[in-house]
């Protein structure tokens, strides 16, 4: 399956890194082997601040292509090749609504403890995180259980969804603590327009790749070939057999 019209894309989050920690030196050597037979792109919901402290200070210089925000902020050989500002798409003042609307309601949400940030504003997107993306790792790893349990962030984007039905957005669950909001097809598709030209084969390896995770519509696109992993060594598994175990 190697070649030159072939891409590995990976998510970041539980795919390349434990959530939210930096990938070990192992998997990143091992990603470096892994361009040698095949190109590497990574595609994350985070920005790209976040993205580089998981991947290394050269993030954009390291892989082939680095798609921040699902690919709103997208690089190809360390230049930047694409931006899209969710801010222009819909206007300040449906924006401020919004914000306004979820500030109210995690004010009103009854959960064991809260910290701070709770709405962090990208470039193309917001993150929500009814708990706030202050709280420490004991506390992320204390409400993902809870969430498990009381369904906190599903029930809330259920609220959304009805509540800003016109504004037609995608609510996209990912990660321990949050939840990704943005206009429909500004999922993790949209970095596939930069890669539809040069590669006929498109690997995609995620592990929040059912209905409503953040991995689930470029898993489940016609234009990738899926891959569902459940950690770091289970990517580095799936690839050595795919990539590496016949070249």
């Amino acid at each position: 399956m190697a070649g030159p019209g072939v891409i590995a894309l990976f998510d970041v989050d539980g795919t390349l890194t434990p959530a939210r920690k930096e990938a070990d030196d192992d998997m990143l050597s091992f990603l470096q082997e892994l361009r040698k037979v095949v190109k590497v792109g990574i595609v994350g919901g985070s920005d790209l601040v976040k993205i580089s402290e998981q991947l290394g200070k050269n993030t954009t210089t390291d892989y082939d292509y680095v798609f921040a925000e699902n690919g709103l902020v997208a690089f190809k050989d360390g230049k930047q090749i694409g931006s899209q500002s969710l801010k222009t798409h819909i206007g300040d003042d449906q924006l401020k609504e919004l914000i306004n609307f979820v500030l109210h309601y995690i004010a009103n949400l009854d959960i064991p403890i809260k910290r701070g940030t709770f709405v962090e504003f990208r470039t193309g997107m917001i993150n929500v995180s009814p708990i706030g993306r202050n709280c420490s790792r004991e506390e992320r790893n204390a409400f993902e259980e809870y969430d498990k349990v009381h369904k906190v962030r599903e029930k809330m984007v259920s609220v959304l969804k009805e509540k800003f039905a016109p504004l037609n957005l995608t609510y996209s669950i990912g990660g321990q603590i949050s939840f990704d909001v943005f206009p429909n097809g500004w999922d993790k598709t949209y970095c596939l327009q930069f890669l539809d030209k040069d590669f006929p084969e498109i690997h995609f390896f995620g592990d929040k790749t059912y209905k409503g995770g953040n991995d689930y519509e470029i898993f489940s696109s016609p234009r990738t070939v899926g891959h569902s992993v459940t950690c770091p060594q289970d990517t580095k598994k799936a690839c050595t057999e795919l990539f590496l175990s016949s070249s």
